[in-house]
């Protein structure tokens, strides 16, 4: 990979001829069925190819096609299981790495934006980077004061490959949505569109940095790395070591599992009551899990119940000055409980169901309470499984559950909440993790519980 592919042309043309790709091995797929193979058999090989070729672009073009593909990693637990073993490997390889820039362009944004003198400012810099992501990647440093850091670089171009890309994804986005049953991909590409601008703005992702770093910097269990410098495309903050989450989620033991699960869902919950922001990114790149001292439970230093979450990339998040709007809290507590005329009411009064659509509250309920199920038990076993379940019930087209899902409506108040709680949900399927999640709800989510119980 010798540069960030930066002319619209050819990015557009690059995925332009992913769908004749795919029409291409639909017609190599009838060819092996005439020619004797099974059905089953051709069609794994068929998602294997698309998978293949899919996100190896998405990969290689970094920008707005592999910002795509990692927000649609964290949703291969909805897959069919005979077709999810194929994808799961290349949508997981999106959540790491991708081909990094050469490190002659690397040390010129250095030397625009820090300097000629830039690595004065080191001891030591690694022109290896450490990991490549969609907007820029991370080298491995130690600061002039001693500290270790992370030093993450913005490709030249990106936002012109951002715009570019999410605007050619959006225009065969119906030929996307089989990838991942029930979801639909058109509001997620124009919402990563809404984002371009925060994303490239490394002063708006310190300060959201800074802000978590701050009210988490004694918590026992999670993590923040403080931001060190920051200028126009350079972003230079603690290095923090620890077992990146796609590990735990390929090869991590039930206690790593369980343990990053619960983490991960107190993050969710409480950073928007503690900070007033969303970390809006939770795909498995950006945690990892850290070994950290005994918690005074009588556990061992590194033990699994001392194990802390490590967060990265703040680029994205969602201000939530109140914190996550009680609506949620309320409608979550009120289903449970089984009031369906209240559910129906706050759902109408808050426009999830507009005023031109009559729908039976009773019906409304029984959509709902599938999903939250995770809140009625004490702990929740969230597997792939149950995750397909669920994608199954609301995509196909025959069942109630997908007729009136079609009639409710998103306020776009709430779309990057309910992308991020699913895009959660999706992690700790991934995980297999053993949840007290109704714990977490009941501490930090505003309106689950009642005042004064």
């Amino acid at each position: 990979m010798s540069d960030l592919p930066r002319k619209a042309v050819t990015r557009t043309a690059r995925l332009a001829a992913l769908p004749l790709g795919f029409a291409g091995r639909a017609t190599w797929g009838l060819g092996k069925r005439i020619g004797g193979k099974s059905a089953e058999i051709v069609a794994r090989e068929l998602q294997q190819r698309t998978a293949e070729q899919l996100f190896k672009v998405l990969g290689e073009l970094k920008g707005g096609a592999m910002k795509f593909g990692q927000a649609m990693s964290v949703f291969e637990s909805a897959l069919p299981e005979e077709i999810a073993g194929p994808y799961r490997a290349a949508l997981t390889r999106l959540q790491d790495a991708a081909p990094p820039m050469p490190t002659r362009t690397v040390h010129a944004v250095l030397a625009e934006r820090l300097g000629e003198g830039w690595r004065e400012l080191f001891e030591e810099f690694e022109d290896k980077p450490a990991a490549a992501a969609s907007i820029g990647q991370v080298h491995r440093a130690v600061w002039h004061d001693g500290r270790e850091v992370a030093v993450k670089v913005q490709y030249p171009g990106a936002g012109e490959a951002l715009l570019s890309d999410l605007t050619q994804l959006s225009r065969f986005a119906r030929l996307l949505g089989p990838l991942i049953p029930g979801m639909d991909i058109k509001p997620l590409i124009r919402e990563l569109r809404e984002r371009v601008s925060e994303e490239l703005d490394y002063g708006l992702e310190a300060e959201a940095q800074r802000e978590h770093a701050a009210e988490f910097a004694d918590d026992p269990h999670v993590v923040v790395p403080a931001v060190v410098h920051q200028s126009e495309q350079v972003l230079v903050t603690e290095w923090m070591d620890g077992v990146p989450l796609s590990e735990v989620i390929a090869d991590g033991t039930p206690e790593q599992r369980d343990r990053a699960g619960q983490l991960l869902a107190r993050f969710l919950f409480s950073g928007p009551a503690r900070t007033g922001l969303l970390h809006a990114d939770p795909h498995p790149g950006n945690f990892r899990l850290l070994p950290g001292p005994a918690e005074g439970d009588g556990s061992e230093a590194g033990g699994a119940g001392s194990w802390r979450l490590g967060v990265l990339d703040f680029g994205t998040v969602d201000r939530l000055p109140g914190g996550l709007p009680e609506t949620i809290g309320t409608c979550l507590r009120m289903t449970l409980a089984g009031e369906a005329e209240e559910v129906y009411g706050l759902l109408r009064a808050e426009g999830f169901v507009k005023e031109s659509v009559a729908l039976d509250p009773d019906a409304v309920l029984e959509y709902l309470q599938p999903i939250i199920e995770p809140a009625e038990v004490d702990a929740f076993v969230f597997t792939r499984g149950w995750m397909r379940a669920q994608a199954a019930r609301i995509a196909d087209p025959r069942s109630p559950a997908h007729q009136l899902g079609k009639q409710l409506n998103l306020p776009p108040s709430y779309l990057l909440i309910h992308r991020v709680t699913l895009s959660t949900i999706g992690v700790l399927c991934q995980l297999g993790a053993t949840v007290r999640l109704r714990d977490e709800l009941a501490e930090w989510l505003p309106g689950f519980v009642v005042t004064g119980e």
